[in-house]
């Protein structure tokens, strides 16, 4: 042990110190119980010697490294706005990786047509097509004119809006494509530009501009059948804008339905976990909202429900980490309260917390048949919360 000691103490800090205070404190383990009050003083004294030399220098220089990234990451997000679209957008995370968005039948969805369209010159995006699962044996080895006259059918429509990160293709929008078509909905989805391989930059006016061209393009084939918008996190962000764009013209969709909803990107930022090791920071506003806002990203959901003229059904599990449920909440709070959404059904169905849902497994809930009203007699789903004229809450 003194040998351990006197090594420890002579040694340099980076090699032999490190392997001598080991071998000291082993010894010190196995003769812990006969240790006496005044060696145990020793001891202490011993290691404090020790922190004075190479372990505090150390300790101390890896608090000025994170201490100099804390302050650098705001400042390098203040001077470079982008970034911090980047992070709202998470465009540039693929997940799941090596995935083949031109064959959904690798996901399991052979009764699904991949096909691009062209929103505006020189942007072409992604597109999914679903057909309900009754038309499966239908659709096997079928071309690109089957699937358009197949909107012809009796089913209604649900266009999906999918949040950030990640494609059309991520399992747990893959697994609510299964669960809608085989409750007996067409589902039309895509990638906005930007996202998995559709061309172009991301951004709130773009996102909202595929959306747009994906609804008139369905509307187009399905005449006045039902169809409905389903928005999911950001994508309830585009929704709201759509939908908003869409009562402004006279023209409101069948129903609006928003899973894991925000009031706005701001108090959603602010809100989020990531977010946490700053969110007490003075100028927190100024460093991280501010550069939000300057990239023309808003995402209003609490402004566009007054103006929203269509029957409404909100979806929030309480244990949502990434959007709080409160955010879900107040958005329904603001909907219920909406002039505009006066005479329409609001509805808000929150999911406890003891289920496990939390951000993006709502579509596991056995209870999602009886939400959306399906009848297999008839295709109107959601005529339930088209049709009843009432705000209601389902606690």
């Amino acid at each position: 042990m003194l040998d351990a000691m006197v090594e420890l103490i002579q040694g340099q800090p980076d090699q032999t110190g490190c392997s001598a205070l080991a071998r000291f404190l082993d010894y010190c383990f196995y003769s812990s119980f006969s240790l006496s009050g005044t060696f145990s003083v020793f001891f202490v004294s011993f290691l404090l010697s020790v922190c004075r030399g190479g372990l505090i220098w150390r300790l101390r220089r890896i608090l000025i490294w994170v201490l100099g990234i804390y302050i650098a990451v705001p400042v390098i997000i203040k001077v470079c706005p982008s970034i911090q679209a980047k992070l709202v957008f998470l465009n540039f995370v693929r997940v799941p990786y090596f995935i083949d968005l031109k064959r959904p039948q690798d996901q399991g969805l052979n009764h699904t047509r991949n096909f691009y369209l062209q929103p505006e010159e020189g942007i072409n995006i992604g597109v999914w097509h679903t057909v309900p699962s009754v038309m499966w044996r239908e659709a096997q080895a079928k071309d690109a004119e089957w699937y358009d006259k197949s909107f012809q059918s009796s089913h209604p429509v649900i266009l999906y809006l999918h949040g950030n990160a990640g494609t059309r293709g991520g399992d747990h929008r893959v697994q609510l494509y299964k669960v809608l078509s085989s409750l007996g909905y067409h589902v039309v989805t895509f990638d906005y530009r930007g996202w998995g391989d559709s061309e172009g930059s991301p951004s709130e006016k773009g996102m909202t501009s595929d959306a747009l061209f994906l609804y008139q393009w369905i509307k187009q084939r399905i005449g006045q059948k039902p169809l409905y918008i389903w928005g999911h996190s950001l994508g309830t962000g585009v929704a709201t804008n759509l939908v908003r764009r869409l009562c402004d013209r006279g023209t409101p969709p069948d129903a609006l339905i928003l899973e894991s909803p925000f009031t706005n990107i701001r108090e959603e930022a602010k809100s989020h976990p990531f977010s946490l090791v700053y969110r007490y920071l003075p100028g927190f506003d100024w460093f991280f909202l501010d550069s939000i806002t300057a990239n023309d990203i808003r995402f209003a959901s609490d402004e566009n429900v007054n103006h929203i003229s269509c029957p409404v059904l909100i979806l929030h599990a309480e244990d949502d980490t990434v959007v709080p449920f409160q955010l879900g909440k107040k958005l329904y709070d603001l909907a219920a309260q909406s002039k505009s959404l006066n005479g329409h059904k609001v509805q808000f169905i929150p999911f406890p917390s003891s289920l496990g849902y939390r951000h993006k497994f709502i579509y596991k809930s056995p209870q999602l048949p009886h939400i959306l009203r399906f009848k297999h007699t008839h295709v109107h789903s959601l005529c339930d919360l088209h049709c009843v004229h009432a705000h209601t809450s389902m606690d």
